[in-house]
C-alpha cells in the first residue's frame, strides 16, 4: 500500500491553463495593413468625414476621365463611326444647288425684262430709230435727209426721204432676222465714207452684225 501511494505522489501534476491571445506572437492580417485606421477624431467630426468624401469624389472623377482619354485614344474606331464621318450631306448640297439655280434664273429674267423695258422707252414698238445726215442725194446741211430703221415683224426697212422731200422716199429691204426675240431687237444706222471715195456710205447695225449699203451719189446699194 505504501509503495502505491509513493508512485501516485511521484506523478508530476498537470494543470489546465487557459490559453491567451496574449501570450502568442500574432500578425495583421493583410486587409488590414493596406488600410490605415482612420482617428477617432476624424470619424467623430461630420466636417471631416465630408472632406474625405469629397477628396474620394475628386479623385474618382479625376480617374474616371483620365481613363476614359486613354481608352478613346487607344481604342480603335468602330463602324459607326467611320461611316459617319464618311456620309455625304446630299441633301442640303441639293437644297443648295436648287435654289442657285433658281436664283441664276431669277436674276436672269430680271436682267432680261430690264433690258426689255429700256429698249422700249427708247426704240418703242415696233422698234424704230431715226437718223439725219446730208448724204448728196438732193439734200443740204439746211433740208439734211431723214432715215428711218425699222424691224417690222423681223423684216429689217431703212426708209430714205431726201432731203426731206417725201415724194423722193425710198425703201430698202434688209434681212429678215431668226430667233427669239428677233422681233425686239433693235436697228440702228449710221453715215460713214467706207470705202474711200468721198461718198458717205450708209451703215446699218443689228446687234453685233453690221450691213453695208454704199453710195453710188444718187442712191444706196448693197456692198
Amino acid at each position: 500500500m505504501d509503495i502505491t501511494q509513493a508512485r501516485r505522489q511521484s506523478q508530476p501534476v498537470h494543470y489546465d491553463v487557459e490559453d491567451d491571445d496574449d501570450l502568442y506572437e500574432t500578425r495583421m492580417p493583410t486587409s488590414a495593413r493596406r488600410y490605415q485606421p482612420i482617428a477617432q477624431d476624424t470619424l467623430d467630426d461630420p466636417i471631416s468625414q465630408r472632406g474625405t468624401v469629397i477628396t474620394r469624389r475628386r479623385s474618382s472623377k479625376n480617374s474616371g476621365s483620365t481613363s476614359s482619354v486613354v481608352s478613346n485614344a487607344l481604342a480603335p474606331s468602330r463602324p459607326g463611326n467611320r461611316r459617319r464621318e464618311k456620309h455625304f450631306p446630299l441633301v442640303p448640297v441639293l437644297i443648295g444647288m436648287v435654289v442657285t439655280i433658281l436664283l441664276v434664273m431669277t436674276l436672269s429674267a430680271i436682267g432680261s425684262w430690264w433690258h426689255t423695258y429700256q429698249d422700249d422707252l427708247h426704240y418703242g414698238r415696233p422698234r424704230t430709230s431715226q437718223l439725219d445726215a446730208v448724204v448728196g442725194h438732193g439734200d443740204s446741211l439746211a433740208n439734211p435727209t431723214h432715215f428711218i430703221f425699222i424691224n417690222l415683224n423681223r423684216h429689217v426697212l431703212v426708209v430714205e426721204i431726201p432731203g426731206g422731200d417725201a415724194s423722193h422716199t425710198r425703201i430698202f429691204t434688209g434681212p429678215i432676222l431668226f430667233g427669239d426675240g428677233q422681233d425686239l431687237t433693235p436697228i440702228t444706222g449710221e453715215v460713214r465714207d467706207v470705202n474711200g471715195d468721198g461718198k458717205p456710205d450708209l451703215i446699218l447695225h443689228i446687234q453685233d452684225q453690221q450691213i453695208v449699203l454704199l453710195n453710188d451719189g444718187t442712191t444706196f446699194h448693197p456692198q
